[in-house]
């Protein structure tokens, strides 16, 4: 609170650990004991469940006529129904520990158990010819006892999930959006444990069918309409989107009505990042500008992926980078015979390696120190990898470094593409993946010109190769080093304004992971020579971007306006002008034709104009594909660095 000592706020929390503490302790004597004894307990349960439904089962077949009954008998048969049902468990394993207590597979295997018992007894009553229990006593003394059993461990079990449900008064209490799978998978983990973080509290799901369900004793209390109702009975302090196949419009719908009740939103990570482990607390994050941008759905086919990158070797160029090192881990999951990652920036290479391997030391083959301005040393690593598959990630791409620096660019993303080009075509390789960006779409800039004039050098290998060689577009790369949001939340953090270069500037955003996504699937829904571009839907405004970083960080923080620099656009563009895409595989993804370029042309004209080199960049880019778009003029359109 406010105005507190901080002495008496550190105390009080220090007083909250150590009672939740204290209560975690207790919890675990408490299991341990059950956990000891629990297969004794079971059986003696289920020795009394069967002696009480003999004695039921019997007096209710006489009339409840307790002179009637022969009680010898009854205690004999009930001594030996335990006995049996003692063995039979035994054999069976249901007293070995090796379920949980009422789980579906232990009821299971108990009415198995009891129901070999039920026979065994109604076999010995037929047998022996006095008849000590009336033969209409038998089947239902065995479904009374296994009614009375099972009841017994759904009380077990309620009683155990009771006593570890996490302190309310120390857990955030949750409104749960999804009774779905993920809900499931989640309720458990948190419910269970008693030093979870969170309390599900309600559930909330818009299928009718689900009105209602409860998961765990967790009930649906309606839909996401009903969300500032359900927060304010409840009294919860976040509500938590269990649906990882979310879009940004789902999380900005529900984000817009939790601020309307005043609670925080927390999400789970999207379906393409979910491949290792099932979902658990750890997993549960707050909701981010990420996600408000991100999300884009594209449905991907992991058993195409695996068709191509399975068993296959596979080379990353760039592998350093934000969208490289991406690459390395997701391309990893899909059972590559070989994966090599290649870098100049040896820091950010062992990065990857120690992440992906856990060694860093440079030292393995499958870690290329280079750079693909050296053609020579290209040469080499594809030589000694021979990869069937090559994602060509290696590129400048900050926009105000290549126009101050326009040669850097010419080097890295024109040559150095060239280069890797070059000797992937003389290696046989089968998918080529070159990572291109919007900014090659009417090129107004370096960035734009060079990645524009390495799509159509791509183009250009692939009539003279026999593998598939494409190239992919798409927008800016949200957490990518040196992106917009990024930028904005160093800012932020330090307490100075928000520098947007125009009030009315856009940008089409999305995750490295979703970009990722699409650079993989390409692999598989590209043709020779295409550039593949996903829809992202509407572009967002880079003010109210900003606007949402600032509000996040408290009030103090100003957004103040640059005006656009030297190459800059005011919206950015997917397809160029006279570009036409089609979907053909994916409704999200447009294929669209790239014009070859040939490299002599390329070659011919960086070399007899170097005191010009950005003219030159943009006639290539445009010369026979595409247009112009108009540039910002900042003084240095002839193009000399």
């Amino acid at each position: 609170m406010e105005g507190q000592p901080c002495g008496l706020r550190q105390s009080g929390r220090l007083s909250r650990v150590s009672a939740a503490r204290g209560r975690v302790g207790t919890l675990a004597g408490l299991a341990s004991f059950r956990s000891r004894y629990r297969c004794g307990l079971l059986a003696a349960a289920d020795a009394g469940a069967w002696g009480l439904a003999i004695v039921v089962a019997t007096v209710a077949r006489r009339d409840l006529d307790l002179l009637d009954v022969s009680w010898a008998s009854v205690a004999w048969f009930a001594v030996g129904a335990a006995a049996l049902q003692a063995l039979i468990g035994v054999a069976s394993g249901l007293y070995r520990g090796k379920r949980r207590v009422g789980s579906f597979d232990e009821v299971a295997l108990l009415a198995v158990n009891c129901a070999s018992v039920t026979l065994v007894l109604l076999f010995a009553t037929l047998t022996v010819g006095s008849r000590p229990l009336p033969l209409g006593a038998v089947l239902p003394a065995g479904v009374i006892a296994l009614a009375v059993m099972g009841g017994a461990r759904w009380a077990w079990r309620r009683w155990s999930e009771a006593h570890l449900r996490p302190d309310p008064e120390q857990a955030q209490r949750l409104v749960v959006l999804g009774a779905g799978r993920a809900a499931d998978a989640l309720l458990g983990p948190m419910l269970t444990d008693p030093a979870s973080p969170y309390l599900p509290v309600a559930l909330l799901d818009d299928d009718p069918a689900k009105a209602n369900l409860r998961i765990r004793g967790v009930p649906v209390r309606g839909g996401c309409g009903d969300l500032a109702w359900v927060v304010a009975v409840t009294g919860a302090d976040a509500v938590l989107v269990a649906i990882p196949s979310a879009d940004r419009d789902l999380l900005g719908h529900i984000h817009q009505r939790a601020q309307d009740a005043d609670v925080a939103v927390l999400v789970l990570p999207p379906i393409s990042q979910q491949f290792d482990r099932p979902l658990d607390a750890g997993d549960v994050r707050p909701l981010d500008e990420t996600d408000l941008l991100g999300r884009h759905t594209v449905d991907t086919d992991p058993d195409q992926i695996a068709g191509y990158l399975a068993g296959k070797r596979v080379l990353i160029t760039g592998a350093g980078g934000s969208i490289g090192s991406e690459l390395a881990c997701q391309v990893a999951r899909f059972g590559v015979a070989r994966l090599v990652l290649a870098d100049r920036d040896e820091s950010a290479l062992a990065d990857v390696q120690l992440s992906l391997w856990g060694v860093g030391g440079l030292d393995s083959s499958d870690v290329a120190l280079c750079d693909v301005r050296d053609a020579q040393r290209i040469d080499e690593v594809i030589a000694a990898c021979q990869p069937h598959v090559v994602f060509h990630a290696a590129a400048l791409k900050h926009v105000p470094a290549l126009e101050a620096h326009p040669h850097e660019a010419v080097k890295t993303n024109v040559y150095g593409t060239a280069h890797v080009l070059d000797a992937a075509r003389r290696a046989g390789v089968e998918r080529f993946v070159n990572v291109s960006t919007d900014k090659a779409a009417d090129p107004v800039n370096v960035l734009g010109y060079t990645k524009r004039i390495a799509e159509r050098l791509t183009a250009e290998t692939a009539a003279a190769a026999d593998g598939v060689f494409l190239s992919v577009r798409f927008g800016n790369v949200l957490g990518s080093r040196g992106s917009v949001l990024e930028v904005f939340r160093v800012q932020a953090t330090q307490g100075r304004p928000l520098t947007v270069t125009h009030p009315e500037v856009t940008r089409y955003f999305m995750t490295v992971g979703e970009a990722v996504q699409l650079v993989i699937q390409a692999g598989v829904l590209g043709d020779d020579g295409e550039v593949l571009v996903l829809d992202m839907g509407e572009p967002v405004a880079i003010a109210e971007l900003a606007g949402q970083v600032a509000a996040e960080h408290g009030d103090g923080i100003e957004i103040t306006y640059s005006g656009l620099r030297t190459g800059e656009k005011l919206h950015e563009q997917l397809l160029a002008t006279g570009e036409t895409g089609r979907t053909r595989h994916h409704p999200l993804v447009n294929h669209v034709a790239a014009p070859p370029l040939p490299w002599r042309q390329v070659d011919a004209a960086l070399g007899e104009n170097d005191g010009h080199v950005i003219s030159a960049l943009r006639h290539l880019a445009t010369a026979g594909g595409g247009q112009l778009a108009p540039a910002v003029d900042g003084g240095q359109a002839n193009g000399t660095p």
